[in-house]
Parts: structure tokens; sequence; C-alpha cells
């Protein structure tokens, strides 16, 4: 890796961590942000809230809350593990020390596949709503956003301009989240505070008043429309670990980025129960339920001539969570390289920008590709690869839980911290994640399960289910490789591999054998 070459006091750029990355960029807040913004509040509420009310009605609320324990419990697997072992690798790195190369490489495919298909899925969207909010401004509308073509192009641009701010470093990405995620919750924050005003004057004619049993968790009046939800919920509040993986690039590596992890996941609950409720007090579970896009339904009725900020907001949501998609993949295939579980080109860091230029231009080429390709072919598809993300969510978060248990098995019973937060809370967190996948896996069989047919199955099984076991194809190609064999071997990361904790002032240089060079 080039890190081997980096010198202390070169005056080149920050201050480089063990793996070469810009040192001690964000602190809590920083950290937080970056948590937040990768989960793009705004897009994930339109891309969801109108199918967990279709399925599950007034009982959104409850849903949101109901989905967000697993995913609180996985939080504290992230935290454990990221103070015994702060690396950007996070899930590839630690599976990979519980349960070995096999088992870790698959878990850091499982993140790389994520990344790839919501990257596409969030340019589409940017890329619309873009020309919505340059129509409503000029008019003429669906000129533009009619384009699939103008659409597709606008998309690949922005992923373009968020490679190059994720290719410039971390701190003008904090910079630029701070702004973005500024003018996602004001637009959250005005649409609550609009709903109070419009339900007090009278001028909402379809509000209905907030109840309790919103919040009853057994009012649930079908299994299959509470497991829906929670599926569904699963992609709303996927997103949060990108503070996890920006661990070597801040200041305090052990502690903040668990921290964050943890703020971020409940700042998102609040938010999504907040908007939820006061959706469905506004316009009623029946005005809700039928729209694919409940902000773009309300925004002229509620904002008035303020709509064009909602527009704004969900396309600056999706711009924001594009390049805090990219920040972890990348670093996720630094790790893998630094560790021979990737070719080593993938594990340079650029000299001045101490970034992981070559892991981060190929995620966006990678990203661009499958955008372009899965549109060439049909909108359906790309529609359908987004359905599937849960499996990959669900596969990563869930490997994560058990490897944190494993990981600190003999310790799990040392005292209370140990039993609660490193074997019950992380277990308990990863098997709702296994049924979950399970679950979602079996209904995606299902040939009117989404949009497309293949081979005779829900075109979303295909793509989630094969888009894993593609993992195992190409992880089985990589171990013929020469350059892969330390890996394989357990001799570049095991149980015992020192894994450098960025607070040192001067530079570690890891060896091939992963001690200390």
């Amino acid at each position: 890796m080039t890190a081997t070459t980096a010198t202390q006091g070169s005056g080149t750029g920050p201050t480089p961590s063990g793996q070469g990355l810009a040192k001690g960029q964000l602190g809590l807040l920083g950290s937080t942000i970056m948590g937040l913004a990768s989960t793009a509040p705004v897009y994930s509420l339109v891309a969801t809230l109108g199918f967990v009310i279709a399925e599950v009605g007034a009982q959104a609320p409850i849903a949101f809350i109901l989905a967000f324990i697993p995913m609180f419990f996985i939080a504290f697997a992230y935290r454990e593990l990221n103070r015994a072992v702060p690396d950007c690798g996070t899930t590839f790195t630690w599976a990979t020390k519980a349960f070995g190369p096999w088992v870790g490489w698959l878990g850091g495919w499982g993140v790389a596949v994520a990344g790839i298909i919501v990257l596409a899925n969030l340019a589409q969207i940017a890329g619309l709503y873009f020309w919505y909010l340059v129509e409503g401004i000029f008019g003429n509308p669906g000129a533009f956003s009619g384009q699939l073509w103008v659409v597709t192009l606008t998309g690949v641009v922005f992923i373009a301009a968020m490679v190059y701010v994720s290719y410039r470093g971390v701190e003008i990405g904090e910079k630029l989240q701070n702004v973005l995620l500024g003018v996602q919750y004001l637009a959250l924050v005005l649409f609550v505070v609009f709903v109070i005003v419009a339900i007090a004057n009278g001028t909402a004619p379809d509000a209905v008043p907030v109840e309790g049993a919103w919040f009853n968790p057994f009012g649930f009046e079908s299994f299959d429309g509470f497991t829906a939800a929670i599926l569904l919920a699963l992609f709303i509040y996927w997103g949060w670990d990108t503070c996890l993986a920006l661990n070597e690039e801040t200041k305090d590596p052990k502690r903040i980025p668990g921290r964050a992890a943890l703020i971020s996941t409940v700042v998102l609950m609040v938010t999504y129960v907040a908007v939820t409720v006061a959706a469905i007090a506004y316009a009623g579970v029946d005005g809700l339920s039928e729209s694919d896009d409940i902000f773009y339904t309300v925004k002229d009725a509620l904002f008035g001539p303020w709509a064009w900020l909602l527009v704004l907001a969900v396309m600056i949501s999706a711009i924001s969570s594009t390049q805090t998609t990219i920040l972890p993949t990348a670093r996720g295939t630094l790790s893998m390289a630094v560790y021979k579980a990737l070719p080593s080109r993938f594990g340079r860091v650029h000299p001045r920008y101490r970034t992981p230029g070559f892991s981060t231009l190929v995620m966006g080429i990678v990203a661009t590709v499958f955008y372009v390709g899965m549109t060439l072919i049909s909108e359906n598809f790309l529609a359908d690869s987004i359905y599937s993300l849960g499996l990959a969510i669900a596969f990563y978060y869930g490997l994560t839980g058990f490897a944190c248990v494993w990981y600190f098995r003999k310790e799990l019973f040392v005292n209370a911290h140990s039993f609660f937060f490193k074997f019950l809370f992380p277990l308990l967190g990863a098997l709702l994640l296994t049924a979950a996948f399970v679950k979602s896996a079996i209904d995606m069989l299902d040939p009117d399960y989404g949009y497309t047919v293949l081979f005779g199955v829900g075109g979303v099984f295909v793509i989630g289910v094969g888009s894993l076991l593609l993992g195992v194809v190409l992880v089985i190609v990589w171990s013929l490789f020469r350059e892969s064999r330390p890996f394989f071997r357990g001799e570049s990361l095991n149980r015992d591999t020192e894994v450098l904790v960025p607070e040192d002032d001067h530079l570690v240089i890891r060896s091939v054998d992963g001690g200390r060079g």
C-alpha cells in the first residue's frame, strides 16, 4: 500500500493514519452528520413512507419504532467492535477476525453491493428532482424530467461530482454535508410545523386526530403487513454505519464513531416517527396509502409558494447520500486491499488528499456503469434493484452482529457491560436481521413481487440473491491468484493481527504479515 512510502513531516496534506488516510478530520458532530446524511432521511421517507402506510395504515409510527430496534442493537455491535478494532474495513475486517477470510470477504462484498445498488437509484432521484426543481421555477413541467436520457445523464453528472468531492477528502466532504443535511432537516422541521399550523387553523380538510393506537405494537391487522413494513424500514435506517467506516479519519477513533452511530440511529428514529405522525394527521391514511411520493403529493397544499423547498430537499438528500455512500465503500475496498483481499491497486492512497483515490474512482465507475446499464435495459430493473437492497443490508448488518458475539466470546459473561453490549444486544439484532433476510428472500420468489420476472421468479429475488452469489464466484476466482494467498492463508489478517489505532502521532507501518514493519 502507498502508506509504506509515506513519511511523517512531509508537510503535504493532513496527518496520515495507519492505512495512509487523513487523520483527525472528524469530531463527534461531524461523524454524526456523516451517519445521518448517509441515510438520506428525506429521500428515504419519499421512497418508503407511502408503501409502509399502505401496508400497515396508521400503525406506521410503531412500525418505524419496532424496525429501529434491530438497528439499535447492531449499532452496539459496531461500537464494541470499533473500540477493539478501529479499522475502516468494518464488517470485512471484523468478520475476518471472527470467522476467517472467506466469510469476511463476503461481508465486505455485501457492503459493496449495497453501495453500488443504492448509488444508481440515488443518482436517478437526484437527476429527476433536479429537473422537477428547474421546471417548477421556469415552468413547462415534464419538458426535461420526462426525458429518460436527460435524467440519466444528469444522474451520472451527480455521481461524478460526488466522486470528486470524496476524492478530494473527508474534510471538504464534511463541510458540504453540514449544508446538505441542514437543508434536509429544515424542510422536515417546516413540514411538521406547517402540519401543526394547518390543523390548528382548520385548513387541513382531511386531518385526523393523533391516537395512541398508532403506537400500539399489537395493533397490526396482519403479520404479512407487519413484516413487509419492517423490511421496508430496513432501508430507511440503513447508512448510519458510514461514521464507523470513517473511523481512521476521526479524532478519537475508538470512541467517537461508536457514539456517533448510536446518536445517528436515535435521531433517525425520532425524525421518522415525527414526520410519519405529522403526515397521517394531516392527510389521513386513505390520502397517503395510494401515493408513491407523499411529499410531492402534499407540497403545494401544505407549503404553498415554498413547495420548491421540499423538491430541493429531496434532490439534496439524494446527492448527499451519494457522497456518503461512496465514502464507506471506497474505504472498505481500501482495507481489503491492505490485507491482500483485493488487488493492491485498491490500497493506493492519494499522496496529497490522503484518500483512497483508486478505490473511490472505481466505486464511481462501477456505480455509473450499473446505473446506465440498468436504465438502458429497463427502468423496471432499476426499480427492482432498490427493492432487493434489503437483502444485502440484512446480510452484512446481521453478519456484523454475529461477528461481535463470536469475536468477544471469551469475555461475554465477565461483567454486565459485556453481557448486554457484546452478547445480548448484538445477538438479538443479528437474529432479527437474519429472520428479515429469510422472510424477504422467500417473499421475493413470488413472480408478482416487484416489476420484473426472471427465470420464473421475481426479478427482485434474482437481483438481490444473484448479486450476493456473484460474490461467492468472485472470492473463489480471487483465491486462485498468488497475490491473495497471504489473506486466504490467514497471514495478512487474523484474530491476532494488530490493527493500527490512529491516535499515535507517528505513522506505524504494517508489514505483510500484519505486524509492525
